[in-house]
């Protein structure tokens, strides 16, 4: 055991099919490298009482609020099962914004236990990670697919249909991707519920819609792996336009989406619960990407991440 670990993970995005991936249509959701969650950990010899610091509360562990408390419980868990006894100071690191659909509640909690299993310098499998994330990502969601969990701890795309494992395929497609933060949180649950007071009260209509966007997530899969960006940024263009109709977008929303298309971007769409959250867009070249990148920011998107896909060095 050291008396000190450290731990990284990264942010998630849900390339396609959200929404419909709630009525069993398939999803694509990727890890996203350009935003990340460092965890370092370190014993307190002179003191009984965890710490943890972070931008959201820098205190004892066991006073931390209602909000952490996924934190707190993985921490507690990790302790008893390895029987540390020590007191430790817990410092968190992140660059991924919170409630925005990129994974953060599952990135934390990837570092949190990769740190810890630096620290008691013991190989770490698969399947113990996923199982302790899942431990708090159940804290943090109730009753999370798990996909964060995967996303922000792999290293390859994920299609995923609801109810069947996950599919791992390569990421290798000559583009960049943009991702912009609107600054406003998303509405997840809300546009859930709205999308199926809609489907109830239109399931032929409606139902068209979700399918739509299973079979684009499909198209979407067959140009990541064919290696076609045009293919893929033509799937991401049809979808906000389905997303759109079952009121996904808003203004902010599609503002930034009409910026990026306008300033290079080959196609863009919001990414997540939508209502909020973040916007991506896909560009041909890092010179382009970063052309849109400084579009969305005069526009006002609150942040902006690019991330080469495969073929490219991650940046």
């Amino acid at each position: 055991m050291a008396n000190y670990g450290q731990g990284e993970s990264n942010g998630k995005i849900i390339l396609m099919g959200e929404h419909a991936v709630v009525y069993g249509e398939p999803a694509i959701a990727f890890p996203f490298h350009a935003a990340k969650v460092v965890a370092s950990l370190k014993e307190l010899p002179s003191s009984s009482t965890d710490q943890l610091i972070s931008s959201y509360y820098i205190g004892k562990l066991s006073h931390a609020p209602h909000a952490l408390k996924n934190i707190k419980q993985l921490v507690i868990k990790l302790k008893k099962e390895h029987q540390i006894n020590e007191a430790i100071q817990l410092t968190i690191n992140s660059t991924i914004p919170a409630e925005r659909g990129m994974g953060s509640s599952a990135a934390v909690a990837t570092a949190i236990t990769r740190a810890f299993y630096d620290y008691l310098n013991q190989p770490l499998s698969r399947e113990q990670l996923l199982t302790n994330v899942q431990v708090s990502e159940k804290i943090a969601h109730g009753n999370p697919s798990g996909i964060d969990a995967a996303a922000t701890s792999s290293l390859e795309p994920i299609y995923f249909v609801k109810g069947h494992p996950f599919d791992y395929f390569s990421l290798n497609i000559d583009a960049f991707l943009i991702v912009a933060d609107t600054g406003i949180k998303g509405q997840t649950r809300a546009a859930v519920k709205d999308v199926d007071h809609l489907f109830e009260k239109n399931q032929q209509k409606v139902g068209q819609k979700i399918q739509q966007l299973g079979y684009l997530t499909r198209q979407s899969k067959k140009a990541i792996i064919e290696n076609n960006p045009h293919s893929l940024a033509q799937a991401m263009n049809e979808a906000q336009q389905t997303l759109s109709a079952l009121t996904i977008s808003n203004d902010l929303l599609d503002e930034l989406i009409e910026t990026a298309k306008n300033n290079g971007a080959l196609g863009a769409k919001l990414t997540g619960g939508g209502r909020g959250g973040c916007m991506i867009a896909l560009a041909q070249t890092k010179t382009i990407a970063q052309a849109v990148s400084d579009a969305l920011l005069q526009a006002g998107a609150a942040a902006t991440w690019i991330q080469g896909l495969g073929v490219h060095t991650y940046v």
